[in-house]
Parts: C-alpha cells; sequence; structure tokens
C-alpha cells in the first residue's frame, strides 16, 4: 500500500508531532509512504528519516519581476499571468507526486486543506482526513471553500475527540456515520521519554526557580487561543495567596518564542511584579525535561481539541485543571485526573490549583490515575493497527 500524506508544516507542535508518530508506526508496518508539506519546520529532518518529503515551494516574490509586474498591474494582466504560474506550480508538483500512484490519502489536519484543495487527486482515490482544529483554529488557519472541498471528499473523518466530532457534525454537516474517534498516542515511546527526562539534571537553575518550589506549568504555542495571557493571569491569583508561605510557587510556560506576544506577556508580567516566578520559555525539545518538574498542569487553552501536551504531563504523573467546552481534554481528566472547570471561570481555577498545591497526596493521585487512564485508554499498538483496517477497508471497497 502507498499513501500520501499531506501536512501544513514541521513545526514542533502537537497535529505535527501526532503525524511523526504516526509515519514511524507504519513504516513499521511495511506501508509504502510521502509527505506533502506546505512548510518546513525543525521536525523536517525527522520526517526525511522515515520517508520521502516534497515541501510546496513558497509562492514567487514577482510573477516576471518587479517592473515588469507594474506594466502588467496597469494592463489588467497581473492577475491572469499570476494565475498561469500558479497553475504551472501545481502541475510541476503533481508530476513529481504522481498522484495516481496512490492507494489513499491522508490530510492530517483540516488547515492541510489549502494544499489538498490545489492537488487533482483522481475519484476513485479514498481521502482520510485527520480533524485536530475547532472553530477558532478553522476560522484562523482554513478558507471556507477549501474546507468545504476537503469534506466533500473525505471518505473519512478522524476526530481527535467527541467533542471535535460534534462540530463537524453541527457546524459542518459531516455525516456522524464517517467520523471515527481517533487519538494517536506513542505510548511506549512518550513513557520512555519522560523516564529519561527525569533522570536528567534539573534545566530550572538557570531560572532562579529554588529546589523546593511548587511549579505550576503550561505549554504550547504563543497565541491567543492557548491562553497565555490566562496563564498569566492564573498566576497573579495564585501567587498572590500564597505570598505567606514559606514554600515558594512558580509558574512556567514552555513554548513562548520571541515576538509581540511574548513582548505584551512579559510587560503583563513586569507590571504584576511576577518577574522573579513567571518564566517563559521557547519552543525547545527539551519539554519533558521541563514537564516532569511540575507539580500542576494548567491547560487554559481557550480551544484545543485534544493536546499531546495533556498526555505528556499525565505520563509525567502530573495532574490537569482545564476548561469545560474548551476541547476533548476533560473526556479524559473527568474528575479523576484533575479538575475540569466551568469555560472562563479563572477564580475557580485558581482555586483548584491551590487546592493540588495544598494537597501532596491528592496531586499523586489524581496524576496516577491520569497516568493510568492514558495507558489503558490509548495503547499505540491498537490505534496503528486500526488505521491500517481502515486504510484496508477504504482501499477495498
Amino acid at each position: 500500500m502507498n499513501v500520501l500524506f499531506i501536512g501544513h508544516d514541521a513545526n514542533r507542535a502537537g497535529a505535527q508531532l501526532v503525524l511523526l508518530n504516526l509515519l514511524r508506526l507504519l513504516k513499521e508496518k511495511g506501508i509504502q509512504m510521502h509527505l506533502l508539506l506546505g512548510d518546513g519546520g525543525p521536525l523536517l529532518s525527522e520526517y526525511q528519516a522515515i520517508c520521502p518529503v516534497t515541501i510546496w515551494p513558497p509562492s514567487e516574490r514577482y510573477v516576471m519581476g518587479a517592473i515588469a509586474d507594474k506594466v502588467l498591474w496597469q494592463l489588467g494582466l497581473w492577475h491572469q499571468f499570476q494565475d498561469r504560474q500558479r497553475k504551472a506550480q501545481q502541475q510541476s508538483i503533481q508530476a513529481k507526486l504522481d498522484l495516481a500512484s496512490f492507494d489513499i490519502v491522508l490530510v492530517n489536519t483540516v488547515t492541510s486543506g489549502h494544499w489538498f484543495s490545489q492537488l487533482t487527486i483522481p475519484d476513485t482515490t479514498p481521502v482520510v482526513t485527520f480533524a485536530h482544529e475547532l472553530a477558532i483554529s478553522v476560522r484562523i488557519y482554513t478558507k471556507p471553500d477549501e474546507l468545504a472541498y476537503l469534506l466533500r471528499r473525505t471518505n473519512r473523518l478522524l476526530a481527535v475527540s467527541e467533542a471535535t466530532a460534534q462540530y463537524y457534525v453541527q457546524e459542518h454537516g459531516f455525516p456522524a456515520e464517517r467520523i471515527t474517534l481517533y487519538t494517536l498516542i506513542d505510548t511506549p515511546a512518550l513513557a520512555h521519554n519522560v523516564t529519561l527526562a527525569s533522570q536528567q539534571e534539573t534545566i530550572y537553575d538557570s531560572l532562579g526557580v529554588p529546589s523546593d518550589a511548587l511549579i505550576v506549568g503550561g505549554c504550547g504555542n504563543a497565541e491567543w487561543r492557548k491562553g497565555n495571557d490566562l496563564f498569566v493571569t492564573l498566576a497573579r491569583q495564585v501567587i498572590g495567596r500564597f505570598e505567606n508561605t514559606k514554600q515558594p510557587i512558580h509558574f512556567v510556560w514552555v513554548g513562548v518564542p520571541p515576538g509581540s506576544l511574548r513582548d505584551d506577556l512579559l510587560l503583563d508580567i513586569q507590571k504584576a511584579g511576577l518577574s522573579n516566578c513567571v518564566h517563559l520559555i521557547p519552543p525547545t525539545p527539551d519539554v519533558l525535561r521541563y514537564m516532569t518538574r511540575f507539580d500542576v498542569f494548567v491547560l487554559c487553552s481557550r480551544e484545543d481539541p485534544y493536546p499531546l501536551v495533556v498526555f505528556e504531563a499525565g505520563l509525567c504523573n502530573v495532574p490537569v485543571v482545564c476548561f469545560q467546552g474548551a476541547g476533548g481534554s476533560p473526556e479524559l481528566i473527568e474528575n479523576d485526573g484533575g479538575f475540569v472547570v466551568s469555560y472562563l471561570d479563572l477564580d475557580t481555577m485558581s482555586q483548584r490549583i491551590q487546592e493540588l498545591l495544598n494537597q501532596p497526596e491528592l496531586r499523586k493521585k489524581m496524576g496516577e490515575r491520569l497516568k493510568e487512564k492514558i495507558l489503558i485508554r490509548h495503547p499505540a499498538h491498537q490505534s496503528v493497527e486500526s488505521i491500517v483496517n481502515l486504510f484496508n477497508h477504504l482501499t477495498e471497497n
């Protein structure tokens, strides 16, 4: 079997890491694969070690040149020439990929529908779409016509959570009977990486975090959807309530690169008097070295379908506090792997964080239970077997 995978980039984020794990596991099954990416990123070399990778070439700055483009614009011909250039680019990519040679196409995110819509996939080739996005991401990262085309061509939609499945049924009219709940977490590999990370020397010395500090962690991209701003507000509330205790509290978010949002967050942190106890760490492959030292993980995302970071935290025996109505995490956390609070109820969220910080035995019990549920509900072997069975079913019919 030969499968074409389409991903939007190779950045170190949840959907891209899930794709990386899927490719590795399918390679072990002897599946032939080719990966088409909309852009590169830090994971590119790891993708290339598994299968051939094609990166969609970026749009040319000019159609014919700076001066010639101005002339074409004045003559009303620029759009015509640009469309000709774009079609030539598409034909070049399609010839390179040899689309008729693939038995099935898997589109890893609905964001990737942008590149899928520019390919002439044979009508007889089954298409599987792995939906990692909910409303906010769909609004930001897709175009209505491209998403509609992708969903029309999709034979089977893989939804990472029940909340995600319901979104595509209710908001986009996708048939519920063609949706499969599917989450691929390479739990043995991830658990092994957690063990290795826990055995390494502390990474917190350079931050000035005392060895006896209680650490509330966050992780993810720097964007409004992830609630980085809410993390700072929570830090102000929780640390304010612990001012008279002997054990210091530190808040650490991993995944905030240099940029305007980071500058805005640092200004809030400074004005709130939290510079010594709230830390923003740039994206790093050492995420687990930070996470294994967390006491509580707070998922303050406004929207996150079923984030990998919750699995990472759980396998580190760290309980999670999250919002109801912000994605699928409550389906895993429930009432025994941490706490689920009403959407944007920061006061209750800070109280729950404080409750966990005050009770080491409760933290331990909930963290261990979350890990147990992850290992039971998401065995990687069964997950990859189910996707292979799905491929076989779609290509036989």
